[in-house]
């Protein structure tokens, strides 16, 4: 006969609270009114068993497996809540009839209701002792008391009680220490009124917001790993603690608080941030150093010293000696090509800065967009291109030089900013706003007139005047034809060696060639042609190729005019004519009549020119 034939009859014969269940179905085919007690439940008929389980499907499924495959099995490790879903602690016995697989008899031992039994069996066991028993349990239980006090008060950690109307009801000597308060103080009070009042930027904290009065109200525990206590003479300390809540027979009686001081390890946490972020700041102004450095490295230089025995080569390097070890900006002025990045070199090569870098920022190298981030930096997200913070070369030459190459191409809008960070000695990267500390000093060089730049409106005159400090001046290399001899020869040991070639002997002849060119582009059009001639010589003898027009007759070539020399034509034209008519514009005698242009057109020229009355008179 199946014993599950009749599930009513099964069911009513158990006392305990049972249900028979089909696991294929998952249905719940029968049950006992104790169940529905159990389960709070008016009907459980046909009901789906998983709506019972609080999240442990996976093991009531192991368990299950077990009672098939023992025929009976028991557990206490499926968790079960009522249909309201409060938890349930019951042990589980399964039993499935021999040759049967799809009906299980489930019988449930609330283990909370065990429990009781088991503490009213003891009390009533206690009671039938007798009064020496209780006392011996009284004396025992004060014993007890001692015993947790004694273990309370040698806990390193800070340990405290409240009741449920948030009052002192203990306090062990650790939190007494921490605090400065005494106990006598802190019991029968208050205790959240008196240490943890306040945030620790200065906001009230309310009691209700407090996690530890949640513990006891909301019967939860609590982590809190970083907050304020505040000791009794008004000073705070950082504190990490676990609030408990606590029961008396069933009933929330409070919480119980353990603290301890880790006010020390937030400094020591935020010294090692701070130290942390700095050796990450350094190390990235290391590596874009190093990148800017290894690029500097790479990059094909004529020559690395000044050579030339010339006057005017003799008094550049008087010039460069007088200034050198000395804090002053530097202004270097002469045509392209001269040589003004090789004096900017030797005077930070002499200076007091020479053990920290030489930012060489060539000013006409990037576009109005970029050239404020190579200048002042960057953080991550200032702009679409910013994927990590960049230092500028201005901090990258913090404590040493700053060669602005060709200043007048800095952006007009950007030249304040500029003396703004030199003058306070402060730079803010794009995007932010925190100041960084910059100590550079600056070397500029230019090829235009730069008095005419300010006179035009193109450059601040503030900002030259903080450039202009020392000026010196590259000579051309047609004005020093004795620098000539010397310069082939050290540009052509150098490019010798970089090609690998030995070095070729240079002849009368071809210094005589090289004293009578006129040499435009200086001398770096000089390292050219004698490049070329290391590589074209085969028999021993340097041969060059470059016009051989005597430098009178190159002089004479008035026909081949740059712009700026047109440019400066114009001006000097339209000066002389301004200073004909004694200043007047329009009119028929005036300087418009004569040139042959609109009087409006001659005022916005001498505006766009920055011409005034004492360039003329």
């Amino acid at each position: 006969m199946n014993v599950f034939s009749d599930n009513n009859v099964l069911i009513e014969s158990q006392v305990a609270p049972a249900l028979v269940l089909c696991p294929s179905t998952d249905r719940i085919e029968a049950c006992n009114a104790p169940c529905l007690k159990l389960f709070g439940a008016r009907d459980l008929m046909h009901h789906r068993f998983s709506a019972f389980l609080d999240g442990s499907v996976s093991d009531m499924r192991l368990f299950l497996e077990e009672a098939e495959h023992r025929r009976s099995a028991w557990t206490r490790s499926v968790a079960l809540q009522t249909s309201d879903q409060k938890p349930l602690r019951c042990e589980i016995r399964g039993a499935f009839q021999n040759g049967e697989t799809d009906r299980v008899l489930l019988v449930f031992l609330d283990l909370e209701e065990l429990d009781a039994r088991a503490r009213k069996t003891e009390v009533a066991n206690l009671h039938r002792h007798g009064l020496m028993e209780w006392q011996r349990a009284q004396e025992f239980f004060a014993d007890l008391e001692r015993q947790n006090q004694l273990i309370l008060n040698a806990a390193g950690e800070g340990i405290y009680g409240v009741n449920a109307d948030g009052k002192t009801s203990f306090v062990n000597r650790a939190a007494q220490e921490m605090l400065g308060w005494s106990a006598e103080d802190l019991l029968g009070h208050d205790i959240h009124s008196m240490i943890h009042h306040h945030h620790l930027n200065g906001d009230v904290y309310p009691s209700h917001h407090c996690p530890i009065y949640q513990s006891f109200r909301h019967e939860e525990v609590n982590r809190i790993e970083d907050e304020v206590f505040w000791r009794k003479d008004g000073k705070p300390i950082r504190v990490e603690y676990v609030s408990t809540p606590i029961y008396d027979n069933d009933e929330l009686a409070g919480a119980v608080v353990i603290f301890r001081d880790i006010t020390e390890r937030k400094e020591n946490e935020r010294r090692l941030r701070e130290a942390s972020e700095e050796v990450a700041a350094l190390r990235d102004k290391l590596e874009q150093e190093n990148t800017y450095l290894q690029e500097a490295i790479s990059i094909e230089r004529a020559h690395h010293d000044i050579v030339g025995a010339s006057p005017a080569t003799e008094a550049l390097l008087a010039r460069v000696e007088l200034v050198s070890r000395t804090s002053a900006n530097v202004l270097v002025t002469g045509e392209p090509g001269t040589g003004k990045s090789l004096v900017a070199t030797a005077i930070h090569k002499d200076s007091d800065r020479r053990r920290r870098p030489l930012i060489h920022f060539q000013c006409g190298s990037f576009s109005d967009y970029t050239s404020e981030d190579e200048l002042f930096g960057h953080v991550r997200g200032a702009n679409a291109d910013a994927r990590q913070d960049k230092a500028g070369s201005l901090e990258l030459a913090h404590g040493g030089t700053l060669f602005l190459d060709e200043v007048t191409e800095i952006p007009l809008e950007q030249q304040g900013r500029l003396l703004n960070a030199l003058q306070s000695g402060f730079v803010s990267r794009v995007g932010e706003t925190r100041k960084r500390e910059v100590d550079v000093r600056i070397i500029a060089s230019t090829s235009k007139n730069l008095e005419r730049e300010v006179q035009a409106g193109r450059f601040r005159q503030d900002l030259f005047f903080h450039l202009s400090v020392f000026p010196i001046h590259c000579t051309p290399l047609r004005d020093r034809p004795d620098d000539i001899p010397p310069l082939a020869a050290h540009l052509l040991k150098i490019a010798c060696k970089r090609l690998n070639r030995k070095i070729p002997l240079v002849t009368e002849g071809t210094v005589r060639t090289l004293r009578n060119y006129d040499w435009p582009g200086n001398v770096r059009e000089l390292a050219n042609v004698i490049e070329r001639g290391a590589i074209v010589s085969t028999g021993g003898k340097l041969q060059v190729e470059i016009m051989t027009a005597p430098l009178s007759d190159a002089r004479k070539r008035a026909t081949l005019l740059t712009e700026r020399d047109i440019e400066n034509m114009a001006t000097a034209n339209l000066i002389a004519c301004l200073r004909e008519t004694g200043g007047k514009v329009s009119g028929p005698d005036g300087a418009a009549s004569i040139l042959g242009i609109q009087p409006t057109t001659l005022y916005s020229r001498i505006k766009k020119l920055g011409l005034s009355d004492s360039d003329w008179r």
